[in-house]
């Protein structure tokens, strides 16, 4: 039977679980997605970028597409067969940094923000870099944002299976 090499184009499906078992991500029809954002309507179209369309992914081993331990860890193999495999965090999204954590008086935000907490929003320095954040706190006086990415500081676990060479 074939297996895969480095060049190949693949469809894998996979469940990305952290260590306490929770999905983060998936391809797999029923799997429980507990992103923020597949609560949203724009994750209808099936192109939201939330991490939890079903289906299996297709990519080229060895071309970036995905986590470089998990082209890796897909040459060799055969369709139908399963593997598991664990980032830790430095090698996933980093190690969770506490100085990426600011808070801002309201009066340096527009009055029409309303954050709450775990609002996922976009915001932009003097110099209109964009970085993304998320809401960790509010108060009348301040809101707290977090810029770190949502899985930063968490290890991966990726059960793998090469559905088809193509």
């Amino acid at each position: 039977m074939a297996q895969a090499q480095k060049g190949d184009k693949v469809k894998i499906d996979y469940t990305g679980t952290l260590e306490d078992g929770t999905v983060f991500d998936s391809t797999l029809e029923g799997d429980e997605c507990e992103h923020d954002a597949c609560d949203t309507d724009e994750c209808d179209d099936g192109d939201c970028g939330c991490g939890c369309e079903s289906g299996p992914m297709e990519l080229t081993i060895g071309s970036g597409e995905f986590f470089p331990q998990i082209e890796d860890a897909l040459v060799g193999m055969a369709p139908g067969e399963k593997k598991s495999v664990t980032i830790v965090a430095e090698d996933a999204f980093g190690d969770y940094d506490e100085t990426k954590v600011f808070t801002v008086p309201r009066s340096d935000v527009p009055a029409d923000l309303n954050p709450e907490i775990g609002d996922q929003l976009v915001l932009a320095n003097e110099e209109d870099e964009e970085i993304g954040v998320t809401v960790t706190g509010v108060s009348d006086d301040s809101i707290t944002f977090d810029a770190n990415h949502p899985l930063a500081g968490e290890d991966l676990t990726f059960q793998l299976e090469l559905v088809e060479i193509l």
